[in-house]
């Protein structure tokens, strides 16, 4: 498991340049240690979710999703989901309640 973490971790790294992520994370003060913002959906919604869905496989998927479609630039500078919101609450809640 340590190493699909730290492969998931790779990913996200280069999806989000260093200089992004401090950008995003400046403008954003109510990000809590342990979080990270992602956008979803057509309107971009903002979430911020717990760094710990990153061991998740599902999770991983929409990581995979998110570099086929954008590659490693994301139009909102922070990491963009590429799936509708429904799907994404969803998942998310799935996720809360195994933690």
């Amino acid at each position: 498991m340590g190493f699909l973490l730290a492969q998931t971790k790779e990913r996200l790294r280069r999806t989000i340049s260093p200089r992004k992520l401090a950008n995003v994370f400046s403008i954003y003060n109510d990000v809590p240690k342990g979080h990270f913002p992602v956008y979803v959906g057509p309107m971009h919604r903002r979430f911020v979710i717990p760094i710990c869905y990153l061991n998740n496989p599902m999770f991983q998927d929409l990581l995979h999703l998110a570099e086929e479609e954008f590659g490693y630039n994301h139009p909102m500078g922070g990491l963009t989901i590429p799936c509708n919101e429904d799907y994404f609450l969803s998942l998310t809640s799935q996720l809360s309640s195994s933690f």
